[in-house]
């Protein structure tokens, strides 16, 4: 890669480029990155900047841009919407994995679809900071309130760990979740989704629905919306299976 982040490979497989969602970091994947190293892979976990969803996918297709060789590239959450908008087309990408995330087709956007299906606890316990935005006009950072960020958002995380996540948890910005996707590289791109059944933030049947429609592979694990965290080795197993699947 180009700009310091350079990942030396360690087989001829595929790198895997990990996308965090709203309200977490890169950190986020740290339990599913080292098992991934562990297998061989090199592997690159983006600061998603949240602050718009074609904004944010330039960036994150500036990054692929700047990898050589094939390229995996697992989103969490409203990673994924970033992820289906910075991928299509790219010659490197040979699978998506969507983790508790979003299949976002062109007009859709990240909280329309978080909001279709009942069970979502999410938009109530959102609060907003405000803003200057990109125009210089005022926008809503939106943060999950600290006392409601487990319940909703990490409820099989250990309170510890959940407390900290709640504390450290980066905002997005409110018209990055209401903008609307213009690409759907899951058309294209062979794609596999972790469906989360104890999801507070994206209930499973949205997941479900959006995997559907994909025909994506899908495998169904029993945990909160925070699963690269309370269950990493699900999650980079399905990595691995889509990585072997795609890229040897």
């Amino acid at each position: 890669m180009t700009g310091g982040m350079q990942e030396t490979r360690t087989d001829a497989g595929s790198t895997v480029v990990l996308v965090h969602g709203a309200f977490a970091d890169a950190s986020s994947w740290n339990g599913v990155i080292a098992r991934l190293r562990r297998a061989g892979h090199p592997v690159v976990a983006v600061a998603n900047p949240l602050r718009t969803l074609r904004g944010d996918a330039g960036f994150l297709r500036d990054v692929l841009d700047g990898i050589d060789g094939p390229v995996v590239v697992a989103g969490h959450s409203y990673g994924g919407s970033v992820m289906s908008e910075a991928a299509d087309g790219h010659p490197r990408v040979r699978a998506l994995v969507y983790v508790a995330s979003f299949l976002l087709a062109e007009g859709e956007s990240t909280g329309e679809l978080a909001g279709r299906y009942p069970g979502n606890e999410l938009g109530p316990a959102l609060r907003p900071v405000a803003v200057r935005g990109p125009d210089g006009g005022t926008r809503e950072d939106l943060y999950i309130a600290q006392e409601r960020f487990r319940p909703v958002f990490a409820a099989d995380v250990p309170a510890d760990v959940a407390e900290l996540m709640a504390v450290t948890q980066r905002p997005v910005l409110g018209d990055a979740l209401a903008e609307e996707a213009t690409r759907a590289a899951w058309r294209t791109v062979p794609s596999w989704t972790l469906v989360t059944l104890q999801d507070r933030a994206v209930p499973a049947e949205a997941q479900r629905f959006m995997a559907e429609r994909a025909s994506s592979h899908t495998v169904e694990v029993d945990a909160s919306h925070a699963v690269t965290v309370s269950r990493p080795d699900v999650v980079a197993r399905v990595i691995e299976e889509a990585a072997r699947a795609t890229t040897g």
